[in-house]
């Protein structure tokens, strides 16, 4: 179990704004010499400036904590042609412009000690992250960026007069390695759902929120999901922009701290066949920006809670659902996971009961009149944050300037239901493919939109490439399968 972290590690600011001191740097003055004078303080030695790929890897440039100051004001630069997906040959030269916002220690990096022994003694180097957006030479923010791609739907959503708050619950799987090379790793413990444990799992679980909150990450709730070796870990509510940083860091922290144990964690969706798939079911809210008001409740309606608003968010959410699939669910094997017996979504419904449907309205707590969440639960955590919750947010605000309307609630079981039965309730299938996937986005004006030119071209392009160089595979379940036969 990691040490208790003070406060002083992360910082917190407002996000910026008012006039740049330069094209590429940070705006708020006064937020930058607070920074700079608590680097000095905290002895911080290097900082990572971090920023992600359009597939949501993440991406850094450290720089030595004197060159803070000269980045702060100035920016970085770096070749955007080295990375995949992000620029043509014609536009390496790229800036980083630190966001003083997202500044925070990486608490695993104050030492190289073995592990339960990190803590640090006060002549330590430390090592600080700060999230950066990525900028053309002119000043401009680079639209192939995936955190400008959910600024801009932010912005938009702000014209409405709106904020949109996320809530997600990331899952992934610690494992151990097989014994010998070509045994594949299997998962650490055999807990199940809520399980309460002594074993190793657990306390890796606890450190991981210890971490976290050290980043200046906040965690509701973490516990043991259903699959052995399976975990998952719930974040506050927050603005979308804060939940996207948050989650492209846990993942990367998450991996750290397994790996400081021995263990590997792993997002992919579905590791192991026949088992629960990991997702990152997320829970949305829509505030008035005006008084902050929850947009989505409505105490009239006595069954759901949902406003004329709420319901039509969700219509916007299931229109947009296949469209959204490829940016939600963006691996071969993400499909893998929406299978029908292993409560993931596989059609396009919404209910409040019904661990089936793709949207849920949760049951708001007793005695209050907001907090009204719409959960999305087609997502994966091998999504990237920033475009996931971008089309998510525009599929929404789509449904509302539209006025869509919302089909009925489906709170059977729809594994029950047979093909005739569902067509005629109208409920239509996500895609069950990457392929389909893609087809879908392709055919799909406003996801494409909200992904904007640069980054549905690319993604289209290499994720196509992705599908068809798996349809060439013969896999060893077909050799099994037929060999014997043909």
């Amino acid at each position: 179990m990691g040490q208790r972290h003070d406060d002083s590690s992360h910082l917190s600011h407002s996000r910026m704004s008012g006039d740049a001191a330069s094209p590429t740097g940070v705006k708020q003055p006064e937020a930058a010499a607070q920074l700079l004078e608590h680097v000095q303080v905290r002895n911080v030695r290097f900082i990572n400036l971090e920023f992600t790929d359009v597939v949501g890897m993440a991406k850094c440039v450290t720089i030595p904590a004197d060159q803070l100051e000269d980045t702060l004001a100035h920016g970085k630069w770096f070749d955007g042609s080295a990375i995949e997906g992000f620029a043509r040959v014609a536009e390496t030269d790229m800036y980083l412009r630190p966001d003083p916002a997202t500044y925070a220690e990486v608490p695993w990096r104050t030492t190289a000690t073995t592990p339960g022994n990190w803590q640090n003694t006060g002549d330590e180097e430390r090592v600080a992250r700060i999230i950066c957006d990525v900028l053309m030479p002119t000043g401009e923010r680079f639209q192939g960026d995936p955190r400008a791609i959910l600024v801009d739907a932010l912005a938009r959503a702000e014209a409405l007069g709106y904020r949109y708050e996320v809530a997600p619950e990331l899952e992934f799987f610690l494992l151990r390695e097989g014994e010998g090379a070509a045994t594949e790793p299997l998962p650490h413990d055999r807990g199940g759902y809520f399980d309460l444990s002594t074993d190793l799992a657990a306390d890796v679980r606890r450190e991981i929120v210890s971490e976290l909150a050290a980043l200046g990450i906040r965690i509701e709730a973490s516990h043991h999901e259903v699959a052995a070796g399976q975990h998952e870990i719930d974040f506050v509510p927050a603005g979308a922009l804060e939940i996207a940083d948050a989650v492209v860091t846990a993942r990367y922290a998450i991996k750290a701290i397994a790996q400081r144990h021995g263990l590997l964690a792993t997002f992919l969706p579905k590791p192991f066949y026949g088992i629960n798939g990991s997702g990152m079911h997320t829970h949305q809210r829509l505030l008035r920006r005006d008084d902050s008001s929850d947009a989505f409740a409505d105490t009239s309606d006595t069954q759901y809670g949902l406003s004329r608003t709420g319901r039509q968010f969700v219509a916007g959410l299931l229109a947009h659902a296949p469209g959204m699939s490829a940016i939600l669910g963006p691996l071969i094997n993400s499909y893998k996971r929406l299978v029908p017996g292993f409560e993931a979504p596989v059609m396009i419904s919404w209910g409040r009961v019904n661990r089936e449907a793709l949207v849920r309205v949760p049951k708001a707590a007793p005695g209050t009149t907001t907090g009204t969440r719409v959960e999305l639960r087609s997502l994966d955590p091998s999504c990237n944050p920033y475009l996931a919750f971008a089309v998510m947010l525009r599929a929404g605000l789509d449904g509302i300037t539209r006025d869509l309307p919302l089909a009925a609630p489906v709170e059977e079981g729809l594994y029950t239901l047979d093909e005739q039965a569902r067509l005629r309730r109208g409920i239509a299938l996500l895609p069950a493919t990457l392929g389909e996937a893609l087809a879908a986005l392709t055919g799909d004006e406003l996801v494409l939109d909200a992904l904007g030119q640069q980054v549905a071209a690319w993604f289209l392009e290499a994720k196509t490439l992705e599908w068809n160089e798996y349809r060439r595979q013969v896999h060893p379940w077909e050799i099994q399968r037929y060999l014997p036969l043909f």
